[in-house]
Order: C-alpha cells, then structure tokens, then sequence
C-alpha cells in the first residue's frame, strides 16, 4: 500500500453523512491512513418512498442523506479512527467559525479540507425555462458560498501543511438540464484556480475532483443502462475511486500540484 504520508493529519471533510458517498467513503480512506477526521453533514429532507430504499435510485439516495451520520460513526468506531461529527450548515457564516473553533479546540490544527458538500433542485425546474431564484439561491448558497466560507477559514487557520480539494463534477461546463448545479460548479473550478495562485506562498495547494456518473445510490438500473454507453470505460465511477484522487491530492507527494481540475470520470464529459 502507498503510504501517503497522513498519519496524524487532520482532515475536514463536509457533506458526510451518506454511508455510500464521497464523503463518507473519502473519510473512511483517510482513516485508514492514520489520519484523523473532522465531519460535517445537514440532514437534507426530500420526499421518498420507504418501500423502495432497498434498491438504487432516488428514494434510496434522498434516505441516505435525510439521516444523520450514526451508520458512518460506527464504521469510523469500528476502524478505530480518531473522528468528530458535527450536524452543521455551511452556508451559514457564524455555523462554519463554529465548525472550525471546535475543530481547533479538539485537534489544534487542521491540515486538510474536502469541500464535498452540495446540493441541487430536485424537482426539475433547474432549466433556463423554468428557473427560479429559491434554486439559484439556495444552490449557490452552499455550493459556491458555503466552499469559499470553508476555504476562508482553513487560510485564516492555517498550520504547517495545507491542502484543500474542492468536489465538482465531469460536466461543470457544459450541464444543460442543471444549469444553476452546473454553473456553480464551474465557479467552484475557477475558484479552485484563483484561490490556489493566493495561497501558494503559504504552501497551501488547492485542488479539484470533478466525479463523473459515481455510485452513491442515486443511479437506480434504468438509469445505469443509459448512463454506462456514455462512459469509455465502460463502468460506473465508485465513490472509492474519488476517494483514491483525494487522498492522493491531499498527500505529500502532490506538494507542487496545485490549481487544477482532475476528472475522475472514466471518459465521460471530457
């Protein structure tokens, strides 16, 4: 196994509390690391049918992240991890100052960030047809401003090492159908470059993952015949192989990558 050189690091990772998703699955690979973990969800509370939870698709998806994080702390306590969970809301200024003062309190220093936390309109009104302001809002109120409120605090209280990973998507640039999703993510990817030219002289990098079509138990089978032709290679992305991206960026051997857009995506939306 490649050691990444994490053990002991601190990372902080938002929009954890989905079992079977990238942030979850991403704390479970810096905990084996050695590494210890700062989590941070809010309970997004979306209709769904109970009685199809135990197959993939969107009421298992929105099951998954209307809980809280219980089935991830008990991974985290079996592996013997060093972890804190926080129920937060980083669109929130004062919420995300709280975040981090208790992180400081606990651990003293935070290396690492994955701004991972997002969300979308559910009821597809996220066309230029169809927009409404609550969806330009409420999308860019944690996407865009929740990530820079997350960044402005992991400078403001930097320590020796630094990395910050942001989380796109493959089709940031080009996403009709979610064009609020999608342009707020793609200000995320500009951010990625600005920021990262900032802070170079702390010795902070900033990258970004950009997943394409990723398992977090949203892609029900339909979907997946659909989906699966539009990748090269052939398979749908798993939350473990963004995992793999952003330990690799958070680790010492990315020190002078910095500033960039990495698709994670098998060939979809290059």
């Amino acid at each position: 196994m490649a050691d990444y050189g994490l053990k002991d690091r601190v990372a902080l990772i938002t929009g954890a509390n989905n079992p079977e998703g990238i942030g979850a699955t991403t704390a479970y690979a810096f905990a084996r690391e050695g590494a210890k973990v700062v989590l941070v969800y809010k309970r997004v509370s979306r209709p769904f049918d109970q009685n199809k939870t135990d197959r993939n698709g969107a009421d298992r998806y929105y099951a998954l992240n209307a809980g809280n994080a219980d089935i991830v702390e008990n991974r985290l306590r079996e592996m013997g991890a060093d972890y804190m969970i926080l129920e937060s809301d980083i669109s929130n200024e004062e919420a995300v100052k709280e975040i981090y003062q208790a992180a400081m309190n606990r651990y003293g220093r935070i290396d690492i960030l994955v701004n991972n936390a997002a969300t979308d309109d559910e009821n597809g009104v996220d066309t230029i047809e169809k927009i409404t302001r609550n969806v330009i809002d409420d999308t860019f109120a944690v996407n865009v401003r929740g990530s820079i409120l997350m960044t402005r605090e992991f400078v403001n209280h930097r320590g020796d090492y630094g990395r910050i990973i942001n989380i796109s998507t493959d089709a940031a640039q080009v996403f009709a159908g979610q064009i609020t999703y999608g342009a707020s993510k793609a200000t995320l990817e500009a951010l990625t470059r600005s920021v990262a030219l900032e802070v170079a002289k702390y010795g902070i990098t900033v990258n970004c993952v950009a997943p394409g079509p990723t398992q977090t138990g949203w892609i029900d089978d339909e979907f997946e015949k659909v989906v699966v032709p539009l990748i090269p290679m052939g398979e749908l992305i798993q939350p473990e192989d963004i995992a793999d991206a952003i330990l690799f960026l958070a680790s010492e051997r990315a020190r002078m990558l910095t500033g960039q857009v990495i698709k994670v995506s098998g060939g979809h939306a290059l």
